[in-house]
């Protein structure tokens, strides 16, 4: 039989589905018949502002303008402009000698055109000039520290054992206290004193004065007082007088006295003041009294007491707290000494546990703390007297006159090379070293 008369095979048999398994109980699909949910549409992503050539551009730009500004800023806040160091404090300086040295050499000296007197703040001696207050050392003239700004000194002081340094902008407004003896900063402010300024202190409270305008601090440099015109004034009707002119100033005991001379008064005006009132801007009179003369000068005060001076009587009046008058004394001052203020309003006086010494401009007039009544004259003085070396020494022509306190005989005199320098000599001590400030020129003897 032939391959092609072969019976086919047999297809191969087909295999039936296997059954699907029944169901479990509770397994059947309820939603198998709904309709699925259609995706959610694609939303297209909203384009960057800032992918734009230009938007990078106006982003650097607006960049480097924030940059620009920090770096004025920088350079030309206060702090830029302020160049200062620190020191550990000071080794305490010798004591001073038993009496006043038989004779004084100059050690050191330096420029402080900003001290209208010498500054000593326990061992430091600060000289003030241009725009520098420095610390030395006392014995050798070293700077320790220095405190410098690109702005002009009006005045330094010591008070509460600190360096207030006063610089001018517009007006001298910038205040800046300094320890003495690290150059740490202590306190800031700014204010409204004027050109020319001095400071004056009571020991609790210090006032910057002004021919319009006198403004008194406590420690910490918050202001407790304004008298007289105030600039950008909140409150007006506080202050009790205005256009008046102010004279001298002198403070003691929590209170400010001022020569004051005003439109409508027949002479000139003693007002006596709280240097902390209750509220800075409102002050509290003790008393304001029109006095018998004009040029009246107020040269101390003490206690509740206060001594002015009224040269057209040549006559030093003592009045009581309240304003009452209780004393006058004949005055025997040449008219030359009292034709003008003295400068910034502030007399040249100094105190010691006995008396104020009051410096006329040719005479030193001792006047007795206790009530202010003269106790005697020295005439060709070149300044008011300070204690060293336990005795009193007062700066005469050629040197030094040392005094008898209480009655003001000559112990002895001692010589002391100026080099030509004529004018008005304060003094100040620091340990062994007696100091001098000769019209801007601090110059230490020893």
């Amino acid at each position: 039989m032939s391959e092609d008369e072969k019976a086919p095979e047999s297809a191969p048999e087909a295999v039936p589905p296997a059954a699907e398994p029944a169901p479990e109980y509770g397994s059947e699909d309820v939603l198998e018949d709904v309709a699925p949910t259609p995706p959610a549409p694609r939303v297209k992503a909203r384009r960057s502002p800032w992918n734009r050539g230009r938007d990078r551009v106006l982003a650097a730009l607006i960049a480097v303008a924030v940059v620009a500004v920090a770096l004025v800023i920088g350079v030309t806040s206060d702090s830029a402009a302020t160049d200062r160091t620190e020191a550990a404090a000071p080794p305490p300086l010798p004591a001073a000698p038993e009496k006043v040295p038989g004779s004084l050499t100059e050690i050191w000296s330096a420029r402080s055109g900003a001290t209208p007197v010498p500054v000593v703040a326990g061992d430091t001696v600060a000289t003030a000039d241009g725009g520098e207050v420095d610390a030395r050392d006392p014995l050798t003239g070293q700077v320790r520290w220095h405190y410098t700004r690109d702005l002009p000194l009006c005045t330094v002081n010591e008070t509460w054992g600190r360096l207030n340094a006063v610089y001018s902008k517009t007006s001298c407004s910038e205040v800046t206290q300094l320890d003495p003896g690290t150059g740490r900063i202590t306190a800031q402010r700014n204010g409204n004193a004027e050109l020319g300024t001095q400071l004056v202190s009571d020991g609790s409270h210090v006032t910057a004065t002004g021919k319009k305008l006198l403004t008194t601090w406590r420690d910490d440099l918050v202001q407790s007082a304004e008298y007289g015109q105030v600039p950008a004034l909140v409150n007006a009707g506080k202050q009790p007088r205005t256009g008046c002119t102010y004279g001298t100033v002198a403070a003691a005991s929590g209170k400010v006295g001022v020569i004051e001379r005003c439109p409508g008064d027949p002479a000139d005006r003693l007002t006596v003041y709280k240097a902390a009132p209750e509220k800075d801007d409102e002050p509290q009179v003790a008393f304001s009294s029109v006095l018998a003369g004009k040029r009246a000068r107020v040269i101390a005060m003490s206690g509740e007491l206060t001594a002015v001076v009224l040269p057209d009587q040549k006559l030093l009046v003592v009045y009581n707290g309240d304003g009452s008058q209780r004393a006058a004394y004949p005055l025997d001052v040449p008219a030359s000494d009292l034709a003008t203020d003295p400068p910034a309003g502030v007399e040249a006086t100094t105190q010691t546990t006995q008396n104020v010494y009051w410096f006329s401009g040719s005479k030193v007039v001792a006047l007795s703390r206790d009530d202010l009544s003269p106790r005697w004259t020295l005439s060709s003085a070149s300044g008011p007297g300070i204690v060293f070396a336990g005795q009193l020494v007062v700066p005469i022509k050629g040197g030094l006159a040392v005094l008898n306190e209480n009655d003001g005989s000559t112990i002895r005199t001692v010589g002391v090379d100026r080099r030509g320098y004529a004018g008005l000599v304060r003094l100040g001590a620091a340990g062994p070293v007696l100091l001098e400030e000769r019209g801007g020129v601090l110059t230490a003897l020893k």
